[in-house]
């Protein structure tokens, strides 16, 4: 006797970066749906590292680092293993579950992350992040980005200097093969994990492709991502995963196809 997988027949709209798309196309695969590839962000390092360099140099003056993302570990921790070890003075904190997974990859361990809710309002509201008066924290990130973390901080009495280590830009891409599966019938919801690849994805389809785009069912990662997808026009509000995991993802996926099957 077969079972069906449940993920069968649904085609999902991948616009994780390339770089980090595979596990989660996988993932989807493996249940049985076809995950349909279409980058919306680009990750690359920034022009003029110099600055960056001269944090990484005094990085034993600072007492906590703050890890943004993936991205910022993936582009921060090679600069910094190429030039010094890691102090042990420097407490390590990341925004995500993710971000600490990529930190204890390249052998070091998040001292601070939140274990529910993976984004900057978690990560301030642990114990460790209240008291932090007269501390020097420093954040690595993208260029750009929310000052939600930075802002919070200095008010408890921080000093807080950003070190951006990567930059983050819309591709280049044919969307004439995206457009056919749309036409076609192949694109049944959309997963984007961040507000910017949301506008992106906007703008790349062009005006022909923001007639499915808005008509399509999505999964974004935070309340923030469902209400820009109303803003730009979407016809129903967007699904919130609980994570920004690929695992809780998927699991968002498979409860949305379930309620189609109702």
């Amino acid at each position: 006797m077969t079972t069906t997988k449940p993920l069968a027949g649904v085609g999902v709209l991948v616009t994780r970066p390339a770089h980090q798309a595979n596990a989660l196309c996988e993932a989807i695969e493996n249940l049985g749906g076809s995950a349909i590839r279409f980058p919306v962000l680009q990750i690359d390092d920034v022009d003029d590292t110099s600055l960056l360099n001269q944090q990484i140099d005094s990085l034993d003056s600072y007492d906590i680092a703050i890890f943004i993302s993936p991205n910022a570990v993936k582009k921060a921790v090679n600069l910094i293993q190429a030039r010094k070890k890691w102090p042990n003075n420097v407490k390590i904190a990341a925004v995500g579950k993710t971000s600490a997974k990529a930190l204890d990859s390249l052998g070091l361990i998040a001292d601070i992350f939140p274990s529910r809710r993976f984004n900057s309002e978690a990560l301030l509201s642990l114990e460790e992040m209240q008291d932090v008066s007269g501390k020097n924290i420093i954040i690595f990130r993208g260029e750009g980005g929310r000052e939600l973390l930075a802002e919070t901080l200095k008010s408890r009495g921080a000093r807080v200097e950003y070190a951006e280590c990567y930059k983050r830009s819309k591709p280049k891409a044919d969307v004439s093969a995206l457009l056919k599966h749309w036409a076609r019938g192949e694109i049944n919801i959309i997963i984007t994990t961040s507000n910017e690849g949301l506008h992106n994805l906007y703008d790349m389809v062009g005006q022909l492709g923001r007639q499915w785009l808005i008509k399509t069912p999505m999964i974004v990662i935070s309340g923030r991502g469902a209400d820009l997808a109303l803003q730009l026009g979407f016809k129903q509000r967007p699904i919130v995963s609980s994570q920004a995991s690929d695992e809780a993802i998927v699991n968002a996926l498979i409860e949305w196809q379930s309620l189609q099957k109702q």
